[in-house]
């Protein structure tokens, strides 16, 4: 867990770095070309942007973390008219002049939209949640089943056929899968398959009466999306199973006269998983950070397209606060994987 939250606080600080430093400026963004320059001066000091840098950093830090410190006397405007943030909940400590308080992360408020970051993420992170589980569940199965039947008719024209489809999986960049299973499934085969081009999960009706759900718009931008993880999950299956048949406990098995289905399902194949675990955790992980094209050409109402619009209008908090969102899941991922490999291999808890 200090690991952890070392490697978060050292995505934040680059991350604010990067941000702050970058040319433009943010009140112009906000209140346009037209605006005068006592309103700009203004909305600079509501933002805390005419401070010194390390200060801006420490409020920028403060405003994330869950436990907090703020003076008795911090003006409503610093929060930029933020209601959710101000005023602060019930203090934990309440000094002479400051007091510790525990609230949920502040992410600031986007700069085209008006809108506190985290209320936007709150509506589109969920869309590409489902996205990328949707593939990471599509990859895991089916990669795991075909790499256990190439493991079983190893050096067949079975296996052969599975590793060349492996290996043109792996070697078509996401953007390129999508248009192509876009214009044949959708485009050119779309009277025969029902499939549409572009769409989300939920989309109101026709008659405006509400929303309904639309699974089938879910299908191509999940296979879009699983094609390369299912590939890998493909040869590292195979290859883990084929290690572990070699091992001795397997060969002392079957001397023992062990049935082939149990010594299989029951010996060598949770063995055989915690590369595979591996690999499904990072992809998973990556997922959200590689829907960005499968999003914006599928119409995919998530992340991605957040991202895509925010670096169009140069939203710098709406992209500070997207990969921060990607940050914490890769580390949520990783810590659940680590828990993970100790309920599959007790090695792992005696080392």
């Amino acid at each position: 867990m200090g690991y952890a939250l070392l490697i978060l606080w050292g995505v934040v600080t680059v991350i604010f770095l990067i941000f702050t430093v970058m040319p433009g400026d943010p009140a112009r963004m906000m209140m346009g070309q037209r605006a005068d320059e006592q309103t700009l001066e203004k909305i600079r000091g509501e933002l805390g942007l005419n401070q010194p840098l390390p200060l801006q950093y420490l409020h920028y830090v403060n405003d994330l973390s869950p436990v907090a410190f703020f003076r008795h006397d911090t003006p409503k405007s610093y929060f930029y008219l933020d209601q959710a943030l101000y005023p602060p909940h019930t203090p934990l400590v309440k000094g002479k002049r400051w007091m510790m308080v525990v609230k949920a992360p502040y992410l600031g408020r986007s700069f085209q939209q008006n809108r506190a970051v985290g209320a936007i993420l709150w509506e589109t992170f969920p869309n590409t949640l489902i996205l990328a589980l949707a593939a990471i569940i599509f990859a895991s199965l089916l990669g795991i089943t075909m790499g256990v039947i190439s493991a079983l008719f190893r050096g067949s024209w079975l296996d052969s056929g599975l590793l060349t489809l492996s290996a043109l999986g792996m070697s078509i960049p996401s953007f390129f899968a999508a248009i192509l299973i876009g214009w044949l499934f959708a485009f050119k085969l779309g009277h025969l398959t029902g499939l549409p081009l572009t769409g989300n999960l939920f989309e109101v009706d026709d008659f405006g009466e509400g929303t309904r759900l639309h699974l089938s718009h879910l299908l191509l931008p999940a296979l879009t999306l699983g094609i390369r993880p299912l590939s890998v999950v493909l040869q590292l299956m195979r290859n883990a199973l084929l290690d572990v048949m070699n091992q001795d406990f397997i060969t002392t098995a079957q001397a023992k006269g062990v049935p082939f289905h149990r010594i299989l399902f029951r010996h060598a194949f949770p063995n055989a998983l915690n590369p595979v675990i591996t690999a499904v955790s990072g992809w998973f992980a990556s997922m959200l950070a590689g829907v960005v094209f499968v999003e914006y050409i599928f119409g995919w109402k998530g992340l991605g397209n957040v991202i895509v619009e925010a670096l169009n209008k140069y939203d710098l908090p709406l992209v500070m606060g997207c990969i921060l969102t990607i940050a914490c899941v890769f580390i949520v991922v990783n810590t659940l994987v680590d828990l993970t490999y100790a309920w599959l291999d007790p090695r792992v808890r005696v080392s």
